[in-house]
């Protein structure tokens, strides 16, 4: 003979224990029906732990419900009673069905992300709304649709939906705040969002709108786990700074920054960061997969060391500008020059690409003037010396420039406080084309784009700035 019974345990896992008569040793088995493995547990002690505040064991009212499986509303909420360390009063076990405890949101516009205590508001993101529920009072409407605020004894008043139609997706952890203006991302729209006095403002549409439209569409979509978009603020530069990681990680993450003085996209960085935030007037980050308890290497803090490395590799700093005056006229660029400090360098100059039939027909053969690289003021120093040619990083430079010998310049050169430096072509030729590459100074198109980088030489560690880039031209025909 053998008797079973049913043994429910904390972690809701339910065994089935049979004790054989003959033997009297008891046999867990697993049980056979999924109905009975959904239970819930109604813990008594503040926080679970061992030996801390038990709440009260009261009166207990039970309901009749057709099934005892937990419903999950994702677009409600629920507050329980009130807590006061200082008076001993706890009700956070406390949910009365009898009062009006509960406040839903529409669930078209998705699941409740995140949500933000702002003063006497509540500001509910939803995945395609955004929302606010006052907070201990109510508002009543007057006959000319004026909304007036009254006291009322719900916690949670009204619930008044911002205008527009964004939310912030399933991306919470791209919410950043700084004063009154709330930063967050909006995959579903392809946009970044301001939230601010005046409202939703799409800031993404701020010279990046095609940027954010391809990046936030290809997110999820290099990999089968989800991308994230970690958003945080700067206090040092005052910017909101956005990183946009995919799945697959690498070279395919992009980390850029807000500024608001200019309403622009300022800068694109090195580094991915797995959270961002700031304490006073400091700016850290933790490394993607360096967050481990005990490390010591788990914080970055940014603006205290070289500018160009973070997470000790250095990446240099680089500018990218576009020459490109009186549109429609031909344009053949002859110099290029800067104003800023020592230290930068031209590492790309190409001019708009232009096609040319083949000459025994087929597709169309593209071209593009290509320049030669600019070194910098230090890096393109050189003495020649009895017919021996010594560059800056020659041990026995300091020792020849002492001797007198001239110091010539290959790359930038000064004059009156700017660095300015020929253009020299090194492009293969084109169709008809007699004189070409070295042979002949300056690019020839209608626009060119230009790539400034910092180099390994000047000041490491120290700032490099730059305050304009322009190019002198002539009029050009092909």
């Amino acid at each position: 003979m053998s008797a079973t019974i049913e043994v429910k345990y904390f972690n809701s896992f339910l065994l089935r224990k049979t004790v054989d008569a003959a033997t009297k040793l008891p046999a867990y088995k697993p049980a056979s029906t999924n109905e009975d493995l959904n239970w819930i547990i109604e813990e008594s002690r503040i926080k679970g732990g061992f030996n801390e505040t038990s709440v009260s064991l009261g009166v207990r009212a039970y309901l009749v419900a057709d099934s005892n499986k937990g419903i999950i509303r994702s677009n409600s909420l629920i507050y329980s009673g009130i807590f006061n360390s200082r008076t001993g009063i706890n009700q956070t076990n406390q949910f009365p069905v009898g009062e009006n405890i509960t406040r839903s949101l529409n669930p078209a516009q998705g699941s409740i992300q995140k949500l933000y205590a702002e003063d006497t508001n509540l500001i509910v993101f939803q995945e395609l709304k955004v929302s606010r529920a006052l907070i201990d009072k109510d508002a009543i409407y007057s006959a000319e649709g004026q909304a007036l605020t009254t006291s009322g004894s719900q916690i949670i008043g009204q619930i008044i939906p911002y205008a527009g139609e964004y939310g912030i997706s399933q991306n919470p952890e791209s919410f950043a705040v700084f004063g009154y203006r709330k930063y967050f991302s909006d995959k579903n729209k392809n946009c970044i969002l301001r939230l601010s006095k005046d409202g939703l403002t799409e800031i993404s549409s701020y010279g990046m709108r095609d940027y954010f439209r391809d990046e936030l569409n290809e997110l999820d979509n290099s990999n089968s786990e989800k991308g994230r978009i970690v958003g945080g603020w700067d206090i040092h530069t005052k910017s909101y700074v956005l990183s946009l990681q995919r799945a697959s990680g690498g070279s395919s993450n992009n980390t850029l920054a807000f500024d608001e003085k200019i309403n622009g996209w300022v800068s694109f960085y090195s580094y991915t960061p797995q959270f961002i935030f700031s304490i006073k007037n400091a700016f850290y980050s933790i490394p993607t997969g360096k967050l481990v308890i005990g490390q010591s290497n788990n914080l970055f803090q940014h603006y205290t060391g070289s500018y160009d490395t973070f997470y000790n590799v250095t990446t240099p700093a680089n500018v990218t500008f576009v020459f490109n005056p009186k549109v429609s006229m031909s344009k053949n660029f002859n110099t290029i020059g800067y104003e800023g400090t020592n230290g930068w360098k031209l590492t790309s100059l190409v001019s708009d690409a232009q096609q040319f039939d083949t000459f025994t027909g087929g597709t169309n053969r593209t071209f593009v003037d290509i320049a030669k690289p600019i070194s910098s003021y230090e890096e393109g120093a050189y003495i020649v010396s009895n017919d021996v040619l010594y560059q800056s990083n020659d041990p026995n430079w300091f020792s020849l420039v002492v001797q007198g010998n001239s110091v010539f310049r290959s790359g930038f050169d000064r004059k009156e406080n700017k660095f300015v430096a020929n253009i020299i072509n090194d492009s293969s030729s084109r169709p008809e084309e007699v004189i070409f590459g070295n042979k002949m100074s300056g690019i020839k198109g209608l626009f060119a784009t230009a790539t400034l980088s910092v180099d390994n030489t000047t000041n490491p560690t120290g700032k490099k700035e730059l305050y304009a880039v322009s190019s002198n031209y002539v009029e050009s025909s092909y």
